[in-house]
């Protein structure tokens, strides 16, 4: 792994996102959202410049950064939200016999295609996992990525769902009953955001901003993520104007659901913080507070948030 690792080291961020595009098409549906969500919650960019600061602690305060942004800590959990984070145990140890020659994407599909057959899957069902294991690699070391035990945390229950059970379910609109059509606007959405936990999952009324649907969630999310505010819901949101950017969150399935992005606002700030710079009219990294549901949901929230722009300008 330490050839592997002296590998990784020389592709930049561009080769980075050149390897994600040419795997893109190879992904598979259940994970493609999730890897790019991913790529997203644990920029190359800010590993680098942090890595690479005299003062660490001074850029941290420069950059805004709150919650927790370094993999350390989170090797073995960051990728959770990954259908294919079942099969970790596989990919690590197909990740041991990897030396790193080659594209970088041809090292992602060699990984992915040697941990298949002891994963008992088709190998497109891992570049996901194996991309994300290599970046996880390239930022923590092989030292600590090898102390890191390959413990799968989802339930039983997650284990054993198909990725086509997992996208009918994504898919799904919550039934409105036989007058369901009598509701109209009082319709109401579930938004799921961990997929591992029945409990976790809010209703939002139609036309609801996500961040202000996830207030009725009155658990301590606060003791969980020092950012959430007490009483305010798992999501962490300060300003519910777009201003803060804490509320930025990764969309698994449902995207289409949402509002289109408003220029003015959620995209032009999205910009700013560095979270996102896509034409799409409704792209897969929102802000919670602007983004509406207008059907049932599922999301993943980002364990930091920040001000990385000056970073991640291309």
């Amino acid at each position: 792994m330490n050839e592997l690792y002296a590998a990784l080291l020389r592709h930049d961020p561009p080769a980075w996102r050149a390897a994600l595009a040419a795997i893109d098409p190879q992904l598979h549906p259940v994970d493609r959202n999730a890897t790019h969500i991913w790529f997203a919650f644990f920029p190359l960019e800010l590993h680098l410049a942090l890595e690479a600061a005299p003062d660490p602690d001074a850029l941290v305060r420069r950059l805004e950064l709150k919650g927790r942004w370094r993999l350390d800590g989170q090797i073995g959990s960051s990728h959770r939200f990954l259908y294919a984070h079942r099969y970790w145990p596989q990919v690590r140890s197909a990740m041991e016999s990897a030396d790193g020659s080659g594209e970088l994407a041809d090292v992602v599909r060699e990984v992915a295609t040697t941990a298949a057959p002891a994963a008992g899957v088709a190998p497109g069902l891992l570049y996901g996992i194996a991309a994300v294991l290599l970046m996880t690699l390239r930022q923590v070391g092989p030292d600590a990525f090898r102390a890191e035990p390959a413990t799968v945390h989802l339930s039983e229950a997650r284990r054993t769902s198909t990725p086509d059970e997992v996208l009918r379910k994504r898919a799904r609109d919550d039934s409105q009953g036989l007058l369901g059509f009598l509701r109209g606007v009082r319709k109401q959405w579930t938004v799921t955001f961990d997929e591992d936990d029945p409990a976790g999952r809010f209703r939002a009324i139609d036309g609801q901003e996500i961040a202000t649907a996830a207030r009725v969630d009155r658990r301590d999310f606060h003791a969980r993520d020092p950012r959430c505010v007490p009483n305010e819901g798992p999501i962490p949101v300060r300003c519910r104007s777009a201003s803060c950017g804490m509320c930025w969150i990764g969309v698994l399935g449902g995207a289409e659901k949402l509002s289109p992005v408003d220029d003015r606002d959620e995209r032009r700030r999205m910009r700013v913080f560095g979270y996102l710079d896509s034409p799409d009219e409704r792209p897969i990294l929102r802000l919670a507070c602007q983004a509406r549901a207008h059907g049932a949901v599922s999301i993943v929230i980002p364990p930091w948030n920040g001000v990385i722009s000056t970073l991640t300008k291309r």
